[in-house]
C-alpha cells in the first residue's frame, strides 16, 4: 500500500469520543486490506431516516469509520482514485433546514471536521458515482434491509452501463464485513474507556431500578426508573429494547411488555443496558420484588451466580467462548443435580443437553456498537480464541416456567426465571468485568434494596 493512502490528520477528540486521528486509523486499515487484496471501493450507507417520533441512531459500520451521526449520507473509501481515498456524500449546508433539525456538518465540514479528501452534495450520488466504481470490486454490507440492496444494485449496474466496456467497471460484490468485523472486535483503548462509562451508567441504573421496586408496582414503573437513570448520565439510547419481567413472565427470554403488576414473592428480572456515545452495554439482573430472595428463589439463584462465576473465570486471552459456556453449562448442571431437578452423572447430562430443559441458551456474544456485535466466533471451523481487546457478554440463566417437583426433598420450583449477566473485557493477563458494581452476591442484592428504606 502506498503513503498517499496514509494521509495525516489531527489529534482533535470529536464528540463521540474517538479522536480524528483514530478514525483515520480505522480507514487506514480498511484501505491496506482493501490494496493487499487487489484494491476496489468500500461503500457504507448511513442508516435510514426516522419519522419525529423516533431518535436516529447511526448505522454503526459508516460510524466506525467516519463518526458522522447524521442521516442520508454515503461514505466511500477507494484505493482506485488518485486523491480522494475518503469521500463523503451527504447533506449541504442550509438555513432553512437547520432551523427545524439542527446544524449540519456540510461539504466544508465533512473535510475540516472528519477528515474527508472529498465531499459532495448527497443529490450528486448518482451522477458522481459511476467515476469512482471503476473497479472490479466493490465492498458493502448486503444483510442490513432490502431497500439497501436494491439502491446499491441500480448504483452499480448505473456504473457499468456508464462503462461501457471503455473503463473498468464492478464485476464483483463482497461482504464488507471481510474488511471490518475483526477490526470492530477488538476495542482500542478509546472504546474501552467508552465502554466503561456506559457499564457504570448501566450498573448505576439497574441499582436504582432494584431500590426502587416494590410489590404492586407494575413492571413499567421499573423500567422507567432504569431508562430514566440512562439518560440522565448521559445515554442517548437504550442499547435493546429493555426486558422488565416478573413472576412468570421472567421465564420469558425476550419479554418486551413490561405490562404486569408485580406481586409480593415475585422475582423481577431486568436485562437492559445503555448506549453511550455510540457503544452498547448489556446487563441482566434478577432479584425480589419484595427485597427478601424465598429459600427456593434463592438455591435457583446460586446455581446460575456459580455458572456466572465459573463462566467468567474463563474468559481470558486463549480461551474461547466455547470454553466460556462450557464452564457455565457445567456449573448450572451440576447446581441442578444438587437441588434434584435433574438426575444422573454430571458428564452424561452435559452430553446429552439435558440441561436444555432449563437452560437453553448460549453463554456469550460479542459487544461493542451493537449490543450483539460483528465479529466471527469461529476461524476456519475452529473457535476463535480471546484476545485482549474482545467484549463479549457471560450470561447463564435457569428458567422454570411449569412446575418442577425435586428429586431431593420433593420442593416444586415454578414461575423462577433467573439469569445473571456481565459484560466482560478480555484483558492481558485475564478479563476487567464493566458492569461489576451491580451487585451479584445475594445478601448484597438485598441489602441493597433494603437501603432504599434506611
Amino acid at each position: 500500500m502506498t503513503s498517499e493512502l496514509l494521509p495525516e490528520h489531527t489529534t482533535e477528540e470529536s464528540p463521540t469520543g474517538i479522536s480524528v486521528a483514530s478514525y483515520a486509523e480505522r480507514r487506514r486499515r480498511v484501505l491496506l486490506e482493501m490494496a493487499n487484496g487487489g484494491g476496489g471501493v468500500a461503500l457504507l450507507f448511513s442508516a435510514p431516516e426516522v419519522d419525529s417520533s423516533q431518535s436516529y441512531r447511526q448505522d454503526s459500520d459508516l460510524f466506525y469509520v467516519t463518526g458522522c451521526e447524521e442521516s442520508n449520507v454515503v461514505c466511500l473509501l477507494t484505493t482506485a482514485h488518485d486523491e480522494e481515498h475518503f469521500v463523503m456524500f451527504l447533506e449541504p449546508r442550509d438555513a432553512d433546514a437547520e432551523r427545524w433539525t439542527g446544524t449540519r456538518i456540510g461539504i466544508e465540514g465533512a473535510k475540516s471536521m472528519l477528515g474527508a479528501d472529498g465531499a459532495y452534495p448527497i443529490a450528486e450520488l448518482d451522477n458522481l458515482l459511476p467515476g469512482y466504481l471503476q473497479t472490479a470490486n466493490v465492498f458493502c454490507r448486503f444483510d442490513r434491509d432490502d431497500v439497501l440492496n436494491e439502491r446499491l444494485l441500480r448504483l452499480v449496474n448505473a456504473a457499468r452501463a456508464a462503462a461501457r466496456g471503455r473503463a473498468p467497471s464492478p464485476t464483483a460484490l463482497q461482504d464488507i464485513g471481510c474488511l471490518l468485523d475483526d477490526l470492530r472486535t477488538i476495542k482500542s483503548e478509546e472504546e474501552q474507556q467508552i465502554l466503561r462509562t456506559a457499564g457504570e451508567i448501566t450498573a448505576e441504573a439497574h441499582c436504582q431500578a432494584m431500590k426502587s421496586t416494590r410489590p404492586g408496582q407494575y413492571e413499567y414503573e421499573a423500567q422507567a426508573v432504569f431508562e430514566y437513570t440512562c439518560r440522565r448520565r448521559g445515554a442517548s439510547h437504550q442499547a435493546y429494547p429493555s426486558i422488565v419481567g416478573s413472576g412468570p413472565n421472567a421465564t420469558t427470554l425476550h419479554y418486551e411488555a413490561s405490562s404486569r403488576r408485580m406481586v409480593d414473592g415475585d422475582l423481577l428480572l431486568i436485562d437492559a443496558g445503555a448506549e453511550y456515545k455510540g457503544y452498547a452495554m448489556d446487563l441482566t439482573r434478577t432479584f425480589p420484588v419484595n427485597g427478601q430472595f424465598t429459600p427456593l428463589q434463592r438455591k435457583i439463584y446460586v446455581v446460575v451466580l456459580a455458572a456466572l462465576e465459573a463462566a467468567t473465570a474463563q474468559v481470558r486471552p486463549g480461551n474461547t467462548l466455547e470454553t466460556v459456556h462450557n464452564a457455565a453449562v457445567r456449573a448450572t448442571t451440576a447446581g441442578l443435580v444438587e437441588l434434584g431437578l435433574l438426575q444422573g452423572d454430571v458428564d452424561e447430562l452435559i452430553a446429552s443437553e439435558a440441561y436444555k430443559r432449563f437452560f437453553m441458551h448460549s453463554t456469550s456474544h460479542w459487544v461493542g456498537l451493537d449490543v450483539h456485535d460483528r465479529g466471527r466466533y469461529r476461524v476456519d471451523g475452529e473457535w476463535r480464541p480471546l484476545e485482549p481487546g474482545m467484549v463479549l457478554s457471560v450470561e447463564p440463566g435457569i428458567y422454570i416456567a411449569e412446575p418442577v417437583t425435586s428429586a431431593v426433598g420433593g420442593d416444586v420450583y415454578e414461575s423462577i426465571g433467573v439469569r445473571i449477566e456481565d459484560t466482560v473485557l478480555v484483558t492481558p493477563d485475564g478479563c476487567e468485568v464493566l458492569t461489576a458494581s451491580t451487585p451479584t452476591d445475594p445478601d448484597a442484592v438485598e441489602a441493597l434494596m433494603a437501603s432504599a428504606h434506611d
